[in-house]
């Protein structure tokens, strides 16, 4: 994959050719995923488009240099303003910081007004899983679609997700020949972010919901081509699961919160619940540090407190 050029910077020809040299030096030799790319790319293009208002004109290399404090915190502010999150408005401060970074390690520009920029501070959030029941029922092939095989498609997905603990990235990259149909297929290879490979336990439900989809598909899956794929017999994409998951809060009447990768919160969840060790999770969800996946002792000691106070006579 190349850096995305479609993407408009809003700057001067200068600049936008220095903003696509960092991302593809971020995709060649930092092993960026595609998603992180595009997200850097949306990013500096948000920030060209300020500045070229903000400005009056699109940002030349000078005028980068140029900056002062005071115009990167007009930006964030323009952000919040638009009703931009804590979180976004931190990882856009992020992907600025770097290209600046990368701009002064080449001798193009230099700019210290940034050191003196704190990131917004983050809410603290803890993952909101689906209880047991719920996780079930939207990986049922019931109601998701009235077209039999995509239900089937559908179920496929979204059992993968919650069954092994995917992104959804990870389960729509996953190629025809990747398919656990053989009973002795106990494990599958995923390549989750930053291209990190592991493996993750097959269970029986997945490899009867996919045989069931591929029985199904009317199209012909070539062994390199991908797995699951859309009517028209292109890869799936991740917003058509999105679209699925609406339409199941609805049918099911959950809450906004249950969305493809709460399945993933999900897994871990109640892996955690039933005695599983956070090693096993770490390792099972590819996080490189065990701190990630300590944010879901949160979510287990939350659900207990809601448990004791539903159950106990005095609470």
């Amino acid at each position: 994959m190349s850096a995305p050029d479609y993407i408009s910077f809003n700057a001067r020809p200068e600049v936008a050719e220095k903003i696509t040299s960092w991302l593809k030096l971020m995709l060649v030799e930092k092993n960026a995923s595609r998603h992180t790319i595009e997200a850097y790319a949306r990013d500096l293009s948000q920030f060209g488009s300020f500045l070229r208002h903000h400005l009056g004109d699109a940002a030349s290399l000078k005028d980068l240099e140029e900056l002062r404090t005071m115009d990167f915190r007009a930006f964030l502010a323009d952000r919040r303003k638009q009703g931009v999150e804590s979180r976004t408005l931190a990882r856009q401060l992020s992907a600025v910081r770097s290209f600046f970074r990368y701009l002064e390690r080449n001798e193009i520009l230099a700019n210290p007004a940034l050191s003196a920029l704190r990131a917004p501070k983050r809410p603290h959030a803890i993952p909101k899983p689906l209880d047991v029941k719920a996780a079930k029922a939207v990986t049922s092939d019931k109601d998701s679609s009235p077209v039999g095989w995509v239900a089937a498609r559908d179920a496929a997905v979204m059992t993968l997700l919650y069954a092994c603990g995917l992104r959804i990235s990870e389960a729509l990259n996953l190629n025809r020949q990747d398919a656990p149909l053989d009973p002795a297929d106990q494990t599958l290879i995923i390549t989750g972010k930053g291209g990190k490979t592991r493996m993750v336990p097959i269970l029986p439900v997945v490899r009867q919901t996919i045989a069931s989809y591929l029985q199904q598909c009317p199209f012909e899956l070539d062994v390199d081509g991908p797995l699951f794929v859309g009517v028209k017999g292109a890869r799936l994409n991740a917003r058509n699961i999105q679209l699925v998951m609406q339409k199941l809060r609805g049918a099911f009447s959950l809450p906004d919160t249950a969305t493809p990768h709460a399945l993933r919160h999900s897994f871990a969840t109640h892996l955690l619940s039933s005695g599983a060790d956070l090693r096993t999770i770490q390792e099972l969800l590819g996080h490189a540090s065990l701190s990630t996946t300590q944010i879901y002792t949160e979510v287990d000691g939350a659900h207990l407190l809601k448990q004791y106070a539903k159950a106990h006579p005095r609470a």
